[in-house]
């Protein structure tokens, strides 16, 4: 016997720097505002680049957020009437791997809309944990692309820069920052970190 859908599900949009992540979320929440749906938006209380509570994207577009230190502190904030969570920047949060995945899952399980926005790898190019993990398990997994600022091409790497070089391997694998920090690079032109 087929089981009915519950009408949960987990989308992720994901990708490097200045791929547009956090400027699709907040687009997919203005249709969940005209379809008339209650959501909630949470921020990483780490993310200080803009307004703390708020979730903005490069381009200046904002959606009013719930500031939070753990992927856990999410179902503490819902009310039944809630359609859509929406977090913002999951890799900045300090949850083990397993959490997001655990929690979104949870929220989905329960028929609620989750939407997650993150980078799907650090500046050595390797996966974050967690976004792996709940791109394994949702429904809808978006990758967006930045343009490459060395070559035009597509870009799909986060080149974290100090002072014009490479940052060495061994820097803290989370250090937030915009274009003063990072910039956008295919895998051409991006140079690993040694």
């Amino acid at each position: 016997m087929t089981r009915l859908s519950s009408g949960g599900r987990i989308e992720v949009i994901c990708g490097c720097m200045f791929s547009g992540k956090t400027e699709e979320l907040i687009r997919r929440l203005n249709h969940v505002r005209l379809a008339r749906q209650r959501l909630i938006a949470f921020t990483p209380r780490r993310d200080t680049r803009y307004r703390l509570g708020s979730l903005v994207s490069h381009n200046g577009l904002s959606v009013e957020a719930r500031v939070i230190d753990s992927i856990r502190d999410t179902p503490a904030h819902l009310n039944t009437d809630i359609h859509v969570v929406a977090v913002d920047e999951l890799h900045l949060l300090d949850d083990p791997p397993d959490a997001a995945r655990e929690v979104c899952q949870d929220l989905a399980d329960r028929g609620l809309r989750v939407i997650v926005a993150g980078l799907d790898q650090d500046f050595r190019a390797q996966p974050f944990p967690a976004m792996a993990q709940l791109m394994a398990v949702a429904e809808q997994v978006d990758k967006l692309y930045a343009i490459c600022v060395r070559c035009g091409a597509y870009a799909t790497r986060s080149q974290r820069l100090i002072d014009g070089k490479p940052a060495p391997a061994d820097a803290p694998t989370i250090v937030v920052g915009g274009q003063e920090l990072y910039e956008a690079r295919c895998r051409a032109c991006y140079e690993p970190a040694r």
